[in-house]
């Protein structure tokens, strides 16, 4: 053991200065103030902090090699991010251009989301069409592997990292299917990654989304498989069409939809509310925002279904949740994910690096809260839950045949016109079933 000290080196003492000179600051300055960026100061921050500048100088003055310091301090800014949520990372120097201006246009990707829960990284969706779609790869697979690599305990945009690559290359990676409790090495192809947002059942002779699900009762089907840019335009087409046809009634499946864009979730559910309250955020010291229906632009009244399952997630829990409390669409399938948290994107070192924050929550029109904390039960309110009777959950071997059904119609040429009915539906999905039985009772009432 070193019992000598020789006294703390120069950025130490300049650290431990701040910290006094802040908490001075911060008993004269009101700790209500949402301004006052001291409030926070107080004697234990400054113990804290001096006991993190202790060690830091121990390990940089004698610790047996010497160790970089930018890489010290930076393993120890990830370990305290490491202590807070999944979505919450630091972004170093050497990688904060390409988080800002994206990969899209040098490297391509598998076409897959991805989250942490409980410390595994598990798929929340396989985009369609995608060749990791094409690769077997379902919602709730779980990718222990990556190159040999263990991928449990590595943070979120690391992982990130390491599937995205050159147009052409592949990635090696082992798959856990708890569906079947069996795990498969697949080496899977980047491609650049263009995603069709908004999808049907089955195509048309000319290439075209066959949306009218059920061409005898008028029942309209529209998938979203994640909430872009253009995905709000593309629905109300869409739907526009639909109405055009002589739709009576819409199921809109929002079922391994990983989320995306706000403003899409927001523009998406003001299509169908004319006023009221879509969603708002609030933290603990953030300020609250409210996004309000408007009642110009809203289409026409129809019964309506909207089908989820647990990797719903973030703006399609959004969406849900919104239709849900104004009574809007009846919610079927099965409890969604939880991720409801807003990420803010704070400068460091006068924007040479940088740190992407969980600050806020959304709160759903009701005030519930959507986010599942690490500390939340199933008992606990979060998410969206079904309507009641309107639960479904699926067996390890229905999962199986839905999705390989799915993947398989989703992958296939071109169909005839009308579709063929499909044998065994309810076998097949007995979410949708369960939608389609709900507004074919609904449309036959008086």
């Amino acid at each position: 053991m070193l019992w000598k000290y020789a006294g703390p080196s120069v950025y130490v003492l300049l650290l431990l200065s701040y910290c006094a000179a802040a908490a001075e600051v911060a008993k004269s300055e009101d700790p209500t103030d949402a301004d006052n960026v001291y409030a926070n100061v107080d004697d234990e921050y400054v113990e804290l902090i001096q006991l993190f500048a202790d060690t830091l100088d121990q390990v940089d003055r004698n610790y047996v090699k010497d160790v970089d310091r930018r890489e010290l301090m930076e393993a120890a800014i990830r370990g305290v991010i490491s202590k807070l949520d999944p979505y919450s990372n630091y972004i170093a120097p050497k990688d904060l251009e390409r988080f800002k201006t994206g990969v899209e246009s040098e490297f391509g990707g598998i076409g897959i989301q991805v989250s942490i829960r409980d410390g595994q990284l598990v798929v929340s969706s396989p985009l369609v069409g995608t060749p990791a779609s094409q690769a077997g790869i379902i919602a709730g697979d779980r990718i222990t592997h990556i190159e040999g690599e263990k991928t449990e305990g590595l943070p979120l945009d690391e992982v990130i990292k390491k599937l995205k690559g050159p147009i052409g290359s592949k990635v090696n990676m082992t798959i856990y299917h708890p569906t079947t409790f069996n795990s498969e090495k697949l080496s899977v192809g980047r491609e650049l990654v263009q995603i069709e947002t908004v999808l049907g059942d089955q195509r048309l002779e000319g290439g075209d989304w066959d949306y009218m699900f059920d061409h005898e009762n008028r029942i309209g089907y529209v998938r979203i498989a994640s909430f872009s840019r253009h995905t709000a335009d593309d629905l109300h087409t869409a739907i526009t069409r639909l109405l055009d046809d002589g739709m009576q009634g819409l199921i809109l499946d929002l079922r391994s939809n990983p989320g995306g864009l706000l403003s899409s979730a927001v523009e998406i559910c003001d299509m169908f509310i004319d006023e009221g309250k879509i969603v708002s955020t609030e933290g603990r010291n953030s300020p609250k925002r409210v996004w309000t229906a408007e009642k110009n632009g809203t289409l026409p009244d129809f019964p309506m279904v909207i089908l989820i399952d647990h990797f719903s997630a973030s703006a399609s829990e959004i969406t849900s949740a919104c239709l849900q409390d104004h009574g809007r669409a009846i919610i079927i399938g099965e409890r969604s994910w939880g991720k409801g948290s807003v990420q803010n994107i704070i400068e460091l070192e006068e924007g040479k690096s940088a740190l992407k924050l969980t600050t806020a929550g959304y709160q759903r029109p009701s005030g519930q809260k959507i986010h599942r904390f690490e500390t939340d039960t199933e008992k606990d309110q979060w998410g969206v839950t079904p309507d009641k009777g309107m639960d479904v959950h699926l067996s390890r071997e229905q999962k199986v045949a839905y999705h390989t059904y799915r993947r398989q119609r989703d992958h296939d040429t071109i169909v005839p016109h009308p579709p063929a009915p499909e044998p065994n539906l309810s076998e097949i999905d007995p979410v949708l079933t369960k939608g389609l039985e709900y507004l074919k009772t609904k449309l036959s009432s008086p």
